[in-house]
């Protein structure tokens, strides 16, 4: 299926970023997708994430780019793979000069526990930029807040939950009984969460996966009009890159947990720690967003295995440059992936 909206651009778009790459990013969110669907359910969370790690580093030589890993894995020394600064693609090594030089932020799992659970909404997800334009944020947490396209401009990570509730209700034309709003279930959220229910609004409580949460927002159908709360920082730089792409907005505000993390920051390049981010200042430019279905969601269908070795997939694909959203649903016959799918354990 596709939802769709039309564009007549073809080839390389204004800032040099090719349209077909995002078809080529689907293919990296589908292994790693695939990869890590074998571990749904299993109570292992290390083995789901080693999956999809693997499948995603292995997807990105095939690609013909010149990438840098700015949202990944974490620091170069926690990470042997898809690590902050690592170059991917097949132009990293310098061999083919005309390759896109592009920033990536990356989880191959978002969503580890749900994926390892069989929760909701555990996603494998990209988002792409040409250099310089993603805000480097560190491994640390930031202060949130999404909303969809028709709710634009209403929301203010200052204000109050329950100005922010009002404001998105009058923008997309509900009581704000029937606004529902997404927040994580974790004990920091609990004066949010109190508020929001004196104040009528319905409440969907998240364990993990508020990229999914926050990129739903945006989609007409999700039944979801708001994200707010605290999360991971890493994860609020591809939230606000979908939703540039969906044309809703975000803001954020980095959340450290020590001096060693505005250290970190410090050195990353980020120079004023306590400021609101816009989605503008997280995502600049032409941005892509592809983000491949693990376990089911209010976003994204998971992986489903079918008779004769084979499987579905259920991806969104996203760019800003022309505002098109397209789904793509695939059928992959495991026997005919590279290696059979042999490594992988298949």
């Amino acid at each position: 299926m596709a939802n769709s909206s039309t564009s007549n651009q073809a080839g390389l778009s204004s800032t040099g970023m090719d349209r077909n790459l995002a078809l080529e990013f689907v293919r990296i969110t589908e292994a790693a997708a695939l990869a890590s669907s074998k571990w749904m359910g299993r109570g292992d969370e290390k083995s789901a994430d080693q999956a999809a790690v693997d499948a995603m580093r292995k997807a990105f030589n095939s690609v013909r780019i010149d990438g840098t890993v700015v949202i990944g894995e974490g620091e170069r020394d926690e990470a042997p793979m898809l690590y902050i600064g690592e170059r991917v693609g097949q132009g990293a090594d310098g061999s083919i000069l005309d390759c896109p030089k592009i920033d990536i932020a990356l989880d191959p799992l978002e969503g580890t526990t749900i994926c390892a659970t069989g929760g909701v909404g555990a996603i494998a997800v990209i988002a792409v930029a040409e250099r310089g334009n993603f805000l480097h944020a560190p491994d640390t947490y930031m202060d949130k807040i999404a909303c969809g396209p028709l709710a634009k401009g209403k929301i203010d990570i200052d204000a109050p939950i329950e100005d922010n509730i009002r404001n998105v209700a009058k923008a997309i034309g509900k009581d704000v009984s029937e606004v529902t709003v997404v927040i994580m279930n974790r004990p920091r959220h609990e004066e949010i969460i109190r508020r929001t229910r004196v104040l009528g609004a319905r409440i969907q409580l998240i364990g993990d996966g508020d990229v999914s949460a926050a990129v739903a927002t945006g989609i007409d159908d999700a039944g979801i009009d708001l994200l707010i709360g605290i999360g991971g920082a890493p994860e609020g730089v591809i939230s606000a890159a979908a939703m540039k792409c969906l044309g809703g907005d975000f803001q954020g505000r980095l959340k450290f947990r020590n001096e060693e993390e505005r250290a970190r920051a410090l050195r990353m390049g980020v120079k004023e720690l306590d400021k609101a981010y816009s989605l503008e200042e997280m995502a600049r430019g032409d941005v892509m967003f592809c983000a491949t279905g693990i376990t089911t969601g209010p976003l994204l269908k998971g992986v489903r295995f079918i008779p004769g070795k084979k499987a579905l997939t259920h991806s969104i694909v996203m760019r800003s440059a022309t505002g098109t959203i397209r789904n793509i649903e695939a059928q992959h016959s495991l026997e005919k992936k590279p290696g059979g799918f042999g490594s992988l354990g298949w």
